[in-house]
C-alpha cells in the first residue's frame, strides 16, 4: 500500500502543477509491482475528478473552439486504439508514441526562444485528436494531447483549461467502457476511494506552486515532464 500512496502524492502533484503527466508517473512508479489491469482503473477513478476540478477552475480560459473538436477526435481514436490492441504489438505502439513526444519536445525546446503560439489547423487537430484517442484509449496517456494544447494555447490558464476539459470528456468514455467492461470493480472503488483525500491535497500542492511559477518557467516545466513521458513511454515498453 505504501508504494500506492507515494504514486498518489507524485502524481497527482504533477497533475496540480501542469495539468498532466499522472498517469505516466502513477503507472512508472507501480508498473514494477501491479499489472496495468489493477493501475488503469485506480488511475482514472483518482484523475477524472482532477480534470473536473483544474478545467472549472480555468473555465474562463477554454477555447471552446479548440478543445471541442479535440474531444470528438480524440474520442473517435478511442475506437481505433481497441482494435490496435488487438492486432498489433502494445509495446511498438507505445515506442510508436514515445519517440513523437519526445520529437515534439525536443522542436518546442529548440522553438522557446520565439514569441507568441502557433495556429491550428483543422487537419492538425484531427491528427492530433486521433491519435491522441488512441494513445488515451490504449494507455489512458494524454502526452500528445498535451504537446499539441502547449503549441496553441497563451499560456498555463488556457493550457490546463482546454486539457482537462478533453481530458474529462475522455475520461467521461472510459468510465463508462470500463464499468460495462467489469475493470471497475466494487475493489477498485473503495482503493480510489481510499486514496483520493491524498490524492486532493497532493493536487492542490501542485497548483499552489504552479501559482507561484512564472509562464516561462511553466512552460519549461511542461517541456520538460513531455520529454520525462515520452522516454518513459518508451522504456516502458523495451
Amino acid at each position: 500500500m505504501l508504494w500506492w500512496v507515494i504514486a498518489t502524492l507524485a502524481a497527482f502533484f504533477v497533475k496540480g502543477l501542469c495539468g498532466f503527466a499522472n498517469t505516466l508517473v502513477f503507472t512508472t512508479i507501480l508498473s514494477f509491482g501491479q499489472s496495468n489491469l489493477a493501475i488503469s482503473p485506480v488511475e482514472l477513478l483518482l484523475g477524472y475528478p482532477t480534470n473536473a476540478i483544474l478545467a472549472w477552475r480555468e473555465r474562463r480560459a477554454i477555447r471552446w473552439r479548440v478543445c471541442l473538436p479535440l474531444c470528438g477526435m480524440v474520442l473517435a481514436g478511442s475506437l481505433p486504439g481497441v482494435v490496435l490492441l488487438k492486432w498489433v504489438d502494445a509495446g511498438y505502439v507505445r515506442v510508436f508514441f514515445g519517440v513523437v513526444i519526445v520529437l515534439i519536445a525536443l522542436e518546442m525546446l529548440f522553438r522557446s526562444g520565439r514569441s507568441g503560439t502557433a495556429r491550428s489547423s483543422g487537419w492538425m487537430t484531427a491528427a492530433v485528436g486521433v491519435l491522441s484517442g488512441m494513445l488515451c484509449g490504449l494507455f489512458g496517456v494524454g502526452a500528445l494531447l498535451g504537446a499539441y494544447l502547449s503549441r496553441v494555447t497563451e499560456d498555463m490558464h488556457a493550457f490546463k483549461g482546454n486539457l482537462c476539459m478533453v481530458f474529462l470528456v475522455e475520461n467521461t468514455f472510459r468510465v463508462v467502457m470500463y464499468t460495462v467492461s467489469g475493470i471497475i470493480t466494487l475493489q477498485v472503488f473503495w482503493q480510489a476511494l481510499l486514496l483520493a483525500p491524498l490524492m486532493l491535497c497532493s493536487l492542490w500542492l501542485g497548483m499552489r506552486a504552479g501559482a507561484v511559477i512564472n509562464d516561462k518557467a511553466a512552460r519549461k516545466i511542461i517541456l520538460i515532464m513531455l520529454l520525462i513521458s515520452g522516454i518513459a513511454l518508451i522504456i516502458n515498453s523495451l
